[in-house]
């Protein structure tokens, strides 16, 4: 046999054959079995990858080839507007995982994105979805305000669940849709368990309710919640840190390590899961205080409104991360005054910063002769008119106005008179009675 070849046997071909068709089918499956990995006997295979993904495979007896087709991606152009067609800034859009914020006119956009659910929210709106199949690019979209009816719980309410579930029977029956509740009021106290170390310093903390629990309640009926943060003044604060005073019980607004403690409160608020928190007493001290306060640290009008915006905005910067909007309590005088009156508050700044705004329309509280009247507390209904008329224009776009109204000394006619005033305007309201105290005749039915 010495250097003879040896002939392949009909087994041998056999063999041969089954492995090339083993090896075939292998390839196969590998091309089939990933969206990521071709096994191939030749070059190396082109692979496109996508979800959901549209493929085709060729195979030679060298080289598999897979490749992957993308479902098409559109631009988007989005005009956020409110019902008058206003642009309105600072609302998000978010189609999947794409967000974009609206400037100024409203306007925002997208680039090659996927067709989908567009969700649109802004901070003091109700929040809007619509379908977008990728056809047309170019979309307006309206939002609607947030139109809050609200009364305020007071402590003696929140500490009282039979109380508080009578405020749940009249929101039911009326068209109630918020309510106001106190984190820290007039007392300077925090009224439930805080985690604020500054508070448990000071002696502030006065557990009165569980917030957990009323939200809870009031969250089950559908209701929308805020909480009241008394900021500046605060007469534990002022005994307990004498170098924050200002004068009398007021803190000073221009010393900013001073609005760490409102601040912290603001935010432990909101984690505990109130959808607003309202600054109340957010201003330098009025009246003889004033004096005082103003002797001691004389001030521009542009430094005082200047240090009230810029608390203000640092409690935005920190409360809408969390979820949570945010709104001021205004003197109402401010609406129909050119000035500040000596508190740091005007309604075009204010506005600028906050969702709502909140002016205290208590005609109780006006001088003799205003407007003509020689009491204005007999007056309700033009004295709220009046407040609201001055005050509207001079709000930034997209912000609410949401008065108080005066719930005391009033009987169902008068303090109905006030609201009829705020809804003919289109705006919400807020009941104010100190012991948390309101008659089922001083609101306004739910229709059916």
């Amino acid at each position: 046999m010495g250097g003879a070849a040896l002939a392949s046997s009909p087994m041998t071909r056999v063999r041969s054959s089954l492995l090339l068709l083993i090896s075939a089918a292998a390839l196969f499956l590998a091309a089939c079995d990933g969206d990521e990995l071709v096994a191939t006997t030749g070059p190396v295979a082109d692979v496109v990858t996508s979800l959901p993904p549209v493929t085709t495979t060729s195979t030679t007896t060298t080289t598999t080839t897979t490749t992957t087709t993308l479902p098409p991606t559109y631009d988007l152009n989005i005009v956020v507007t409110g019902p008058d067609g206003a642009g309105l800034a600072e609302a998000t859009a978010t189609v999947g995982s794409n967000q974009a914020v609206s400037d100024t006119s409203g306007s925002l956009a997208f680039s090659a994105i996927d067709p989908g659910t567009i969700e649109l929210a802004r901070f003091g709106w109700l929040p809007a979805s619509v379908e977008w199949d990728g056809a047309d690019t170019d979309l307006e979209i309206a939002l609607e305000p947030r139109v809050v009816r609200a009364l305020r719980v007071s402590s003696y309410a929140a500490a009282d669940r039979e109380q508080f579930d009578a405020l749940l029977d009249l929101a039911a029956n009326s068209t109630v849709n918020s309510l106001v509740f106190d984190t820290k009021d007039e007392s300077s106290y925090v009224l439930y368990e805080s985690d604020s170390e500054f508070a448990a310093t000071v002696g502030a903390v006065n557990p009165m309710y569980d917030p957990t629990e009323l939200l809870e309640a009031a969250k089950e009926q559908g209701l929308y919640t805020i909480t009241r943060v008394v900021t500046f003044e605060d007469s534990r604060w002022t005994k307990a840190i004498p170098e924050h005073k200002l004068a009398g019980n007021w803190i000073d607004p221009t010393i900013k390590e001073a609005w760490e403690y409102p601040l912290q409160l603001a935010v432990e608020a909101c984690e505990i899961g109130f959808d607003e928190i309202q600054f109340d007493y957010v201003r330098f001290p009025a009246g003889k205080t004033a004096a005082v306060a103003q002797a001691r640290r004389p001030l521009t009008q542009e430094e005082r409104v200047s240090a009230i915006s810029d608390f203000l905005t640092e409690a935005k910067s920190r409360l809408h991360p969390l979820g949570c909007a945010l709104s001021a309590d205004i003197f109402a005088i401010v609406l129909s005054a050119p000035d500040d009156q000596g508190i740091g508050q005007r309604p075009e700044d204010v506005s600028a910063v906050v969702d709502a705004v909140s002016p205290m329309i208590y005609p109780s509280h006006y001088s003799d002769g205003w407007l003509g009247f020689p009491q204005p507390n007999d007056h309700p209904g033009p004295v709220v008119a009046n407040a609201l008329d001055d005050g509207i224009p001079r709000l930034s776009a997209g912000t609410a106005m949401r008065p108080w109204l005066q719930a005391f000394y009033y009987n169902a006619s008068q303090v109905l008179a006030g609201i009829e005033e705020a809804e003919e305007r289109g705006v919400g309201w807020i009941l104010w009675n100190a012991g948390g105290n309101y008659a089922e005749s001083w609101l306004p039915q739910a229709e059916g």
